[in-house]
């Protein structure tokens, strides 16, 4: 057997040892991918000599308001226009883009020509009609997670973004467009490590998840996150992106899932758990454990992965590494920062950033504010250098070659390079575990996951 067989990335530990230089070691700890995601532009480009994107976002409640505030801070972005069929989301949100055209109908934004790219953040639900929609407009689109609150439905939309080659469909995965997450990949796949032996995640916050409204049908209508009709729940809002990366850090989706719900604080007529566990298994006999409560913040959120040699956490867009006293050295340990965490001395994971070779990060518009620099501005910063990039080419394409060879330019733009960020089918796939996994959690039993409901057709 080669020693790259069954490897995704093409290395292993053996690769990795085989570096004799702390610059080698490094590059293959993810130097290369992390170059990429850095704020400087390409050729020797300036910020603001990239051209921007006009882009609609749809849907401004809670989630919306922070994709408009976190564009706020990318130069490439212009919002030119924003929805909402709730005329108060709108006066909330147009403060953070005074210049958009405001509208409550999003077929407005579809119909303008001059807006080539749209965000969908309305409840989950409303997805499949919008984006199918956005998507026969021609437009490029970036569609949170989940894509839909059923399989049936995310695979419509995921293979309608396949059928859809000139444009750019991303799904609200975020982690998966985060540097320090793309940086963190080959300390996992290349053994660093040891051997996996488990995952966990949590997600743990003291909050309602309900909103007021003096109208009763629309306080319904804000309210959709408790409904169980339309809603799922705490795993397919939140889970979904821990659960996601735990996939694929690991190399493959979980094989069953088995799950546990309860509402144990918020008795006010919800039909949705307010409290939730799911213990999810993997090949190799590697399980995650992922919890998540609206009854208590203690301990916020995060990820870890525990190995025979070393753990790994990721934390409010950090990381450390804490290795086990028999653990082999590497020797690039000792160029790293150490930090004390709890009753642990943590090796902190920072792209580029080492004693022998100090950090010099670029200045990030608005870098000062808690919305920078975490994973859902890289995913819309990569979103939008995407769609920059599909532009370039057509419209490069077309000037050579005329507007009616289009099987040639959806030729050229699938050798487009593309900034990471998660498509149509990683999209789906992460539908397929989250509505799994709140059947689990609804029946409290354990459901066994067959692969070929992770295949689009």
């Amino acid at each position: 057997m080669s020693e790259h067989d069954n490897d995704p990335l093409g290395f292993n530990r053996r690769d990795f040892l085989r570096g004799g230089s702390l610059a080698t070691v490094m590059t293959m700890l993810g130097g290369v991918e992390l170059l990429a995601q850095t704020n400087a532009a390409p050729g020797g480009e300036t910020a603001s000599q990239k051209p921007k994107v006009k882009v609609g976002v749809i849907g401004l409640w809670t989630r919306g308001r922070e994709i408009v505030n976190t564009l706020a801070l990318l130069e490439q972005a212009d919002v030119a226009a924003i929805c909402d069929t709730y005329p108060a989301a709108l006066k909330r949100a147009a403060s953070a883009a005074p210049n958009a055209t405001q509208t409550e109908d999003y077929k407005t934004i579809l119909a303008n020509k001059d807006i080539p790219a749209v965000i969908i953040a309305t409840p989950t639900a409303t997805h499949k009609e919008i984006a199918l929609a956005a998507l026969k407009a021609g437009k490029d689109v970036y569609c949170e997670a989940p894509l839909a609150n059923t399989i049936e439905d995310a695979r419509v939309i995921a293979l309608a973004a396949k059928a859809s080659k000139l444009h750019v469909f991303q799904a609200g995965l975020q982690m998966r467009a985060d540097p320090l997450r793309i940086f963190l990949l080959p300390f996992v796949r290349s053994g660093q490590l040891g051997k996996m032996a488990e995952a966990r995640a949590q997600w743990h916050k003291k909050t309602s998840w309900r909103s007021s409204s003096p109208n009763p049908e629309r306080e319904k209508a804000l309210n959709w996150r408790l409904d169980k009709a339309i809603s799922l729940g705490l795993v397919g809002e939140v889970g979904i992106h821990a659960i996601d990366q735990a996939g694929w850090y690991l190399g493959s989706p979980p094989t069953a899932i088995t799950g546990f719900g309860s509402i144990t604080f918020w008795n006010d007529g919800r039909e949705v758990p307010d409290t939730v566990q799911l213990v999810l298994e993997f090949p190799n006999g590697i399980r995650m454990l992922y919890d998540a409560t609206l009854a208590n913040s203690f301990d916020g959120d995060y990820e870890m992965l525990y190995g025979s040699d070393a753990a790994m956490m990721m934390r409010e867009s950090k990381a450390w590494m804490f290795k086990e006293v028999d653990s082999p050295a590497f020797g690039w340990e000792v160029y790293a920062s150490k930090t004390q965490f709890y009753k642990e001395t943590g090796i902190a994971l920072v792209a580029d950033a080492s004693k022998a070779k100090p950090a010099t990060p670029q200045p990030t518009p608005g870098q000062d504010t808690p919305l920078a620099n975490t994973p859902l501005y890289y995913a819309l910063q990569n979103f939008l250098a995407n769609s920059v990039a599909f532009k370039t080419t057509t419209d490069d394409y077309k000037a050579s070659y005329g507007a009616d060879d289009l099987d040639g330019l959806a030729d050229q733009l699938s050798k487009v390079a593309r900034k990471p960020a998660a498509d149509y089918l990683e999209g789906f796939q992460s539908v397929v575990t989250a509505v799994k996994a709140n059947e689990a959690i609804a029946s409290g039993k354990r459901i066994e996951l067959k692969p070929e409901w992770y295949e689009l057709k």
